[in-house]
């Protein structure tokens, strides 16, 4: 059969031309006779011979693409650079596939996920790419086949292959090579082949004949190569090919057959030769000569393999065995767009027959198992057959992958088994499969036909009829129409050379009237004979015979049509003509009595004929042989589709045919009756005739009267439910029916009228009835049952019509005008509708399934009308439907609306539809978009995800169909569906109310529609109100978070980030939460269908996946059971766990859908965000232009996804442009939250580790900088700004990694972003950088309106980087500290400390790193320093306060503050008040909280006891309690100032200095110290800890750093230390303590620093130097005598004054004086002297205790005067004064020590006398004692002085 091509005038119907079994057509002479007389017999023909008429638009239409491409996108992590890796990989792959071009294009794809695809959706549909990226919806449906999509719809009609197509089983093709004899070839051999069932014995199949003639005896005209085609339905050993060879009969006296049986090896000679090839010319008739065997399916279970299953389309292989032949056959699928196409796969195999046995007499097929096989001899020879075996259209699943890929790999086939020498035969029966290359074998592979060798021409083609179809219950839909006679056996009473004619008569009144020609040719290129003859059978009584005698039946037996035989005998002697034979007898068989399918009979024979030898009179007078026994035994099988085997259905023709022909009266009963006994005709005769009986029906129901018109309908009524229900494959249309409607209804060329007004009208009548309550019995439900066949054959009734009124009249390219129907008749079709309507109403309540289908019926039938008729016809029958069904009805209603609308909008014309007005636009598309979005407000979950899903079937089927590729057609879609989105966004209540999956079926339409809309469009959409465009943009941001594709590595930021609102995430049931749910329902089957290769076991699979959740020791190898197992356990519940279960292949297809889903939304909400800025430029829309909300919510949610990187290449040229255009708006106050966010992610983009994707959020950052230049002119705002972000990231991205030896180091991510930070301003590389990201060259340039300047300065981009930067360093350090924290608590605090430096600009950063260093100090119980930071942060807050002028403070203030902490800044810049961002800023700093902080330093510095310090401070709280009018408070202030000041008055009155701390000097020397190595620090520690304290606790701390190379040393001395002779691998410690100095102090007097007598009055103890004398000698030694000893003074600058932020300062410089043994000594002296004096001097009250006055004088005289004491004068007098020391000293040294030794002396017996007057009686014996000792002592100086005796 063929398709003719549809022709160019837009016909609708395509007709599809009939091919008879072996061209049957030109062989039935007996049927081109006037069939006029028959007209049953005419329609007969017709259903047989007439071509079938397919209505093209019936099933819908799609013009559908090949299958997509997809790109691969790249989604990068912090430290992931897949972009450079896959350059590189290409980069190798490269120069692999320059080696190996030739052999890429044969290698199959081994991967779902192809790295070299390049060609998108946009590319393959030819259609210029205006848009950003491509549209999401290939990617969301990447599976899309509208055919499969459809089947989805409840009551969808399925199309049913053509009726010659719905044979599943095998073809078998047999080619007769060659035939070669032991003895030689050298007379003629005649043979026949069929298909034949051996334990049935008989025959599946009519005979192919075939001839083998040697070469010398051929004749051109011959041809040989002939082809034969059995059918068979399935596999079975018990089928065989049935051989049957036979040659001329042998010669009297001539060479016998039996030469070619000899058991010893015989060779004909010439002579002989000759002999027998002039004996077969002369003689006509034939002889059998031998028969074989040939099994096709071997029995598995014999050779031990696996049973093959009967319905298996891989078909055992062929085995070697003679009785077990078959043949091997792979069956495969290839997938091409999209679909499953099935293909027939051909593999020759070469058959050497050699069982040939020779007939032997009384041989017939039922001896063919004859266990005694030794009674037939076997023929030394063998005939070569080429066997072909192929699918017959069958498209089963076995073979189909998991990844849905061809099993086309046929190694496992093809050259296997051969033997070694080459040969291609397989020897003794056994089959080899021909090898051949594999490429040309994929390529036949592609190119064969279904049914027949596509090799073969037709003629040379035999399709061999298969007797089983006549026995199948389905309708016969080819012209046959023939008898099959097999004469058997003939006995007789003496042997004869027998052989019998058979010939057909169509009376028998003339004898010698010539027979009718209807015998069958034995051979090709013949006509019809006359006769037909059997073989001879040679001198035998019995005589057998095997011929299939195939005859050509007329068109009507009559009882006068008769086969008459006549036996002939022939003698076999040579003479010089062919031997004339001699009539033996004759034999009648009646054909009309004789009508049976299959029947064995015997007849007598008679001697002679005479006429009317049929009459029994006749008969009765005539002589026959052998006593007129039946010896003749013949066989008959009748194939005829004409003449119907069953007596009623014969009937009901002739009545039919009398009621056409009108001979019969109008109305009769007897028509009637064979009508209704109809409903009793067997089943299977019904079904073989159903399609003739329908169209005599419908005649009948189209021109008969009312009566017979119900009869006819009932009739039907009755056949088609008998037929659905009877033969029923489980589909709800049978297809049988099916069949009929769509190919065989036809009105054959308008010869007969049309049936639609007809069928219209008594339905309508018997539906109307219905409706007004009358009884019309059980048949109505079966009509509405049935009501689909009715529908749809009124409907192609109509077509019919209308292609016959107008298929002759249109012009070329134009479509069939639709057809106008008649009033009444839409009136009765309207009716007929309503009442249907009615039905479905009220059943569907009853929740009936009748009422589902019918209501499917009804929409195809509005479906097909729109084709046919004018399409407001058919909206009329909507509308009425919309009535019924109006508003929000019952669940099963609403489904059945729902449903009514999918169908019809489903028409391939929907797109072009008209209005129900002239003036109105697409009703149908108006209809569903009301409808779908009623839908989605209703409560049931089904409906409204059935609802979501007809709009995304619509829009891929709009947009992958190739007729609607153009722009302006793509335009013209969207703005049909834009209503929708009004809708929505006018109740987005709905839309939020939906779940996740709805809500992306929903979204990916929204998208589809806005993507193909025009700016004009959408501008016109966003001029509607200001919120009305918000939740626009809301459905965007919708469009990113549904369709964000997250990889395992993002969550680390993006979705477990505190911004990111829906971090979560929705939770999907299946592996994909983005795909749509047909492509989840595609992974689920494909993923469990099961991918068995040949050499496997039974369960086993070409992979194995062994997920580390699901491996376990009872694994299942079965991917079907993994899943179960996954889905049934905790983990089935786990997204992930379900990705591990699917196919590698599948899992990448997956994951490479999912990515171009993604890529493509958020580049397509990125191209709307830069047409809605544009058009906000222009203030066209409306939309709130204060703040751009909708551009600046939509911005923070692009960046706080994931995103491709394709997307961000697109996305800073969008971003630039929208800053040029609203940057004013952008960086108002207004919008600082949505600029921090923006600061934030690009922050977050430059720690990527891909310099894509890094470089350009440098380019991001520097936009920013060039919007701050031009709108602020300087960067200050900005800075602290990023400040703030650069914070925030900081906690959410891993600046440090554990190394192996379990210390800690910075990470890429935190390299990258100090990378990204310098190269910001990095001048050099910026118009690189620009460049490379695409923006345009003057990117940088800041240059204002009006103004030439260029803004822009690169130094204070430098200084805004270096900021950054020592945040990043600071952050970085301190992560770096880890665990050592709590071990060094002084790092920890100075890391503390950076952070607060490094966050200064902003003042809430900088506060809580204080407050959290003051913690710490508070912690350490080191008050002071935690006052310290107390004091910071108020300091702060009055900065700020007095920076807006909001408080009692001033200037003043804070200078006196700076004074008690140093740190506090005394200029008041723009920082503060820059510092303003959302939940950061000066405005949450209060008067309040500044008093608070102030309070915490007044307790910590009282707990510190540095109450001078409390004193300042309360003095600043007063000011504020003051204002305010708290006179309490300010009394609680004075009366703590009061007990502070009695606090210092008693510190100062103590006999004991006050200290506040001890200071230290400490040394690191080493390179384990780090950046601490070479360096010193004072550190200040609590009072109580000495030196030997601080060494220990120093010691514990920096061990702990020490490693296996490197040892800790601590300095015993504090000299200076020479790195050179430092030991490598020692780090060394220099501990010292040092005494802080006071402001007014005299570094350089020769004095001794006693620290008591520094400390006078109420003074602040703020220390930013630092002393310690070092004793030395000249000589190298470290002590001496006071002659000898030296002293070094060393003077250590800090950076910074203590108390301070921390515990150690830096020492910055270091100063260094010596002093001379004689100043030493001077010095010592005035010390003791300056000591005395100053107590003498102290002012006292009169009325003061005089107390501690006297203990303090009693203590130093006690140390001067006393005589146990007074050794230190005396020694200086002995060292410097005596002898030769005080040659040495100069005149002036000398002078200045007597000087100092007589002040000395005097300011001592002053001090006596002062002693006196203080004492009591206690005190008299100590007076005594140091008036003795001063006497002694003054004295021993006489010795030394003798003036000192005068001066005292």
């Amino acid at each position: 059969m063929a398709l003719e091509d549809t022709p160019s005038n837009g016909q609708r119907f395509k007709r599809i031309l009939r091919q008879s079994w072996a061209s049957n057509l030109e062989l039935y002479p007996l049927l081109d006779e006037n069939l006029e007389q028959w007209p049953h017999l005419n329609e007969l023909v017709q259903c047989c011979k007439v071509d079938w008429i397919k209505d093209e638009s019936k099933y819908g239409r799609y013009d559908g693409g090949t299958s997509f491409s997809f790109q691969n996108q790249i989604y990068e992590g912090f430290d992931t650079d897949i972009e450079t890796e896959m350059r590189l990989a290409c980069a190798r792959d490269s120069k692999v596939d320059d080696v190996n071009d030739d052999d890429d294009d044969d290698a199959p794809s081994t991967s779902g996920r192809p790295i070299s695809e390049s060609a998108s959706h946009s590319s393959w549909l030819k259609v210029p790419n205006m848009h950003f990226g491509d549209s999401p919806l290939p990617a969301y449906e990447p599976t899309f086949d509208w055919e499969n999509e459809r089947l989805l719809i409840f009551g969808q009609r399925i199309p049913e292959p053509l009726p010659t197509q719905c044979d599943s089983g095998l073809k078998i093709s047999v080619k007769v090579l060659s035939l070669s004899l032991e003895a030689g070839l050298a007379e003629p051999f005649y043979g026949t082949i069929c298909l034949y069932n051996r334990e049935r014995r008989e025959k599946l199949s009519e005979e192919f004949y075939f001839d083998v003639i040697p070469t010398e005896m051929q004749q051109a005209s011959i041809s040989t190569e002939r082809v034969v085609i059995f059918s068979l339905d399935s596999p079975s050993t018990s089928v065989c090919l049935l051989i049957q060879l036979e040659k001329t009969a042998t010669e009297e006296g001539g060479i016998t057959s039996s030469v070619y049986s000899r058991k010893e090896p015989v060779n004909l000679n010439e002579k002989e030769k000759q002999k027998l090839q002039i004996w077969s010319r002369l003689m006509p008739y034939r002889e059998p000569f031998c028969w074989a065997i040939v099994p096709l399916f071997e029995n598995h279970n014999t050779s031990g393999g696996d049973a093959a299953s009967p319905t298996s389309h891989l078909t055992p292989s062929m085995s070697g065995s003679i009785s077990q032949d078959g043949i091997i056959e792979p069956a495969a699928k290839i997938p091409y767009d999209g679909k499953l196409l099935s293909c027939s796969i051909r593999n020759s195999v070469i058959v050497e027959v050699s069982n040939l046995n020779k007939v032997k007499e009384n041989y017939i097929e039922d001896s063919l198992q004859d266990p005694k096989r030794k009674i037939h001899k076997p023929v030394k020879g063998a005939l070569r057959l080429e066997v072909d075996k192929f699918l017959a259209n069958h498209a089963g699943s076995d073979n189909f992958s998991e990844t849905g890929s061809a099993t086309n790999d046929l190694n496992d086939i093809v050259g296997s088994g051969g033997p070694a020498d080459g040969s291609d035969v397989h020897r003794n029966g056994s089959l080899k499969l021909n090898s051949f290359d594999r490429k040309k074998q994929r390529k036949s592979f592609l190119q064969m036909n279904a049914g027949i060798g596509h090799h073969y021409s037709n003629d040379d083609v035999f399709e061999a009829l298969d007797f089983r179809m006549m026995l199948r219950s389905e309708p016969f839909t080819q012209l046959i129409h023939c008898l099959y006679l097999y004469p058997l056996t003939v006995g007789f009473s003496r042997k004869r050379n027998l052989f019998i004619r058979v010939e057909m008569r169509k009376d028998d009144g003339d004898i010698r009237k010539q027979p009718l020609e209807a015998m069958y040719p034995r051979g090709p290129g013949l006509g019809i004979q006359k006769w037909a003859n059997t073989q001879v059978a040679v001198g035998t009584r019995m005589a057998s015979y095997h011929d299939e005698i195939k005859i050509c039946l007329p068109a009507l037996l009559t009882p006068q049509h008769h086969l008459l035989f006549t036996f002939f005998h022939v003698d076999l002697q040579t003479k010089l003509e062919a031997p004339k034979p001699v009539v033996v007898g004759y034999a009648v068989l009646p054909l009309f009595t004789h009508a049976q399918l299959q029947m064995d009979l015997s007849l007598p024979v008679m001697k002679e004929l005479a006429p009317h030898y049929l009459q029994d009179n006749v008969k009765e007078r005539l002589d026959y042989l052998e006593d007129g026994k039946a010896v003749f035994r013949l066989r008959l099988r009748i194939c005829s589709t004409l003449f119907p085997l069953n007596e009623r259905i014969r009937d009901f023709f002739v009545e039919y045919d009398r009621h056409v022909l009108r001979t019969s009266p109008p109305w009769g009963s007897e028509l009637l009756e064979a009508i209704n006994s109809l409903k009793n005709v067997e089943s299977s005769a019904l079904l073989q005739f159903l399609q003739p009986i329908l169209n005599m029906l419908l005649n009948l129901i189209g021109d008969g009267g009312e009566t017979l018109q119900v009869a006819a309908f009932r009739a039907m009524v009755n056949i088609l439910t008998r037929v659905q229900q009877e033969s029923s494959d489980g589909a709800e249309r049978n297809r049988f029916l099916v069949n009929y409607v769509d190919y065989t209804f036809d009105d054959f060329g308008g010869q007969q009228a049309s049936v639609y007004p007809g069928l219209s009208t008594v339905w309508g009548s018997l539906a109307r009835s219905k409706a007004k309550g009358y009884r019309v019995g059980p048949v109505y439900d079966d009509v509405l049952a049935m009501a689909w066949f009715f529908l749809e054959l009124i409907v192609k009734s109509m077509a019919l019509e209308q292609n016959k009124i107008y298929s002759h009249d249109i012009p070329l390219g134009e479509d069939i005008p639709p057809l106008q129907l008649k009033d009444g008749v839409f009136r009765c079709i309207m009716q007929l509708f309503d009442c249907l309507l009615a039905e479905v109403h009220e059943r569907c309540k009853k929740g009936l399934t009748l009422a589902k289908r019918l209501n499917s019926s009804l929409a195809f039938f509005c479906f097909d009308l729109l084709s046919v008729t004018e399409p407001r016809l058919v909206f009329e029958l909507v509308s009425l439907y919309m009535d019924k069904f109006s508003g929000v009805c019952q669940s099963v209603l609403h489904d059945c609306k729902l449903t009514f609308l999918q169908i019809v909008c489903d028409h391939d014309l929907f797109v072009e539809m008209p209005g129900k007005d002239p003036s109105d636009r697409n009703y149908l598309a108006s209809l569903l978009i009301q409808e779908v979005f009623l839908t989605l407000d209703h409560d049931d979950i089904l409906q409204r995800a059935k609802a979501a899903r007809i709009l995304v079937f619509l829009m891929c089927k709009h947009e992958f169909d190739l007729r609607y590729q153009k722009c302006e057609d793509k335009l013209y879609i969207a703005q049909l569906y834009f209503p929708l989105i009004g809708q929505i966004l006018d109740e987005m209540p709905v839309f939020y109310n939906l779940n996740a999956v709805e809500k992306r079926e929903v979204l990916i339409a929204f998208m589809q529609i806005i993507r193909n809309l025009d700016d004009a469009s959408l501008v016109k959409a966003w001029k509607q109100g200001i919120a009305r465009t918000r939740l626009f943009f809301k459905l965007l941001e919708e469009c990113l978070v549904l369709f964000e594709h997250r990889g395992e590595g993002d969550y680390l930021l993006i979705s477990c980030s505190s911004r990111n609102s829906d971090s979560e995430g929705p939770v999907m049931p299946k592996y994909s939460d983005l795909l749509s749910p047909v492509t989840n329902t595609y992974l689920s089957e494909a993923s469990r269908q099961e991918l068995r290769i040949q050499g496997t076991p039974e369960n086993g699979y070409s992979w194995h996946r062994v997920s580390p959740q699901l491996s376990s020791p009872s694994q299942p190898y079965s991917l079907r059971e993994a899943l179960a197992q996954a889905q049934s356990s905790r983990i089935g519940a786990s997204t992930r766990a379900l990705r591990e279960s699917l196919h590698p292949m599948l899992r990448q297809k997956l994951e490479l859908w999912e990515e171009n889903l993604s890529a493509a939304v958020s580049l397509l909400v990125l191209e709307l965000v830069e047409k809605f800025s544009n058009a906000a430029a222009s203030h066209n829309i409306a939309t709130d232009y204060a703040k751009l909300d909708c551009i600046t919510s939509i911005l923070t949610n692009i960046f706080s996804r994931s995103q491709p990187l394709t997307f961000w290449k697109a996305f800073f040229p969008v971003l630039n442009s929208i800053f040029n255009l609203h940057g004013a708006t952008l960086m108002a106050r207004e919008n600082d939250r949505f600029l921090k966010q923006v600061a934030f992610h690009l922050l977050r983009l430059a720690v990527f580790r891909n310099d894509s994707i890094r470089r350009r959020a440098v380019i991001g950052l520097q936009i920013l900088i060039r919007n701050s230049f031009y709108y602020f002119v300087h960067t200050t705002r900005l800075r602290v700004m990023l400040t703030i972000t650069l914070s925030e990231l900081m906690s959410e991205v891993q600046v440090t990694r554990m190394r192996s030896d379990g210390s800690l180091e910075e990470t890429g991510e935190a390299r990258f972003l100090r990378k990204s930070l310098e190269e910001m301003a990095d001048e050099g590389r910026s118009s690189d950088l620009v460049t490379e990201c695409g923006l345009p060259v003057n990117m940088l340039e800041s240059i204002y309106k009006g103004s030439n300047d260029n803004r822009w300065s690169w130094l204070e981009v430098k200084y805004l980087s270096d900021s950054i930067l020592l945040a990043l360093d600071a952050g970085i350090e301190h992560a770096l500290l880890g665990p050592a924290m709590t071990v060094d608590r002084y790092a920890a605090a100075e890391s503390f400390h950076r952070l607060a430096m490094a966050y200064a600009p902003v003042p809430d950063l900088h506060i809580v790193w204080l407050l959290n260093l003051c913690d710490l100090h508070q912690e350490m119980q080191s008050w002071a320093e935690a006052a310290q930071c107390a004091v910071a942060v108020a300091g702060v807050i009055m900065q700020a306060l007095v920076a807006r002028n909001d408080a009692v403070w001033t200037g003043d203030h804070v200078a006196s503050l700076q004074k008690i902490c140093p740190m506090v800044r005394i200029d008041i810049n723009a920082e503060a008040s820059a510092a303003e961002f959302e939940g950061y800023g000066a405005s949450k700093l209060t008067v309040d909280s500044a008093v608070k902080y102030l309070q915490l330093a007044n307790k910590l510095f009282s707990e510190a006891e540095l109450y001078h310090f409390c004193a300042s401070i309360l003095e600043l709280i007063i000011p504020v309690y003051k204002n305010r009018r708290l006179y309490g408070q300010i009394a609680k202030c004075l009366t703590s100032l009061t007990n502070i000041y009695e606090s210092i008055v008693q510190q100062e009155s103590s006999p004991i200095p006050f200290i506040d701390g001890t200071y230290y000097r400490v040394g690191f020397y080493g390179e384990r110290f780090g950046k601490q190595d070479g360096k010193e620090y004072i550190y200040r520690e609590p009072r109580d800890v000495r030196l030997g304290d601080i060494m220990e606790k120093l010691s514990h701390i920096y061990e702990s750093r020490m490693d296996g190379n490197h040892t800790l040393h601590i300095i015993p001395d504090s000299r200076q230390v020479n790195a050179e002779e430092l030991q490598p691998g020692v780090c060394y410690l220099q501990i010292t303590a040092v005494d802080p100095v006071m402001e007014d102090e005299d570094l350089a007097s020769r004095r001794e620093r006693i620290f008591s007598l520094s400390t006078g009055g109420v003074r602040g103890r703020v220390f930013d130097r630092f002393l310690f004398d070092t004793p030395f000698t000249k000589n190298g030694k470290s002590q001496g005598g006071l002659e000898d000893q030296w002293k070094r003074r060393t003077v250590l600058h800090s950076e910074g004054s203590f108390p301070a932020l921390v515990h150690r300062l830096l020492v910055i410089k270091s100063e260094s004086m010596e002093f001379s043994p004689v100043e030493n000594a001077i010095g010592m002296i005035e010390t003791r002297t300056a000591a005395l004096r100053n107590e003498l001097e102290e002012p006292r009250s009169p009325e003061g205790d005089q107390l501690p006055r006297l203990q303090s004088l009693q203590r130093i005289l006690q140390g001067s005067v006393a005589v146990q004491v007074n050794s230190g004068v005396l020694s200086v007098c002995t060292a410097f004064l005596s002898g030769e020391p005080a040659t040495r000293l100069r005149s002036q040294e000398l002078q200045q020590l007597i000087a100092a030794l007589l002040e000395f002396m005097a300011v001592c017996k002053r001090a006596i006398r002062v002693h006196f007057r203080l004492i009591g009686e206690e005190d008299q014996d100590f007076h005594t004692q140091l008036v003795n000792g001063f006497q002694s002592l003054t004295a021993e100086l006489s010795h030394y002085i003798p003036a000192i005796l005068s001066e005292l």
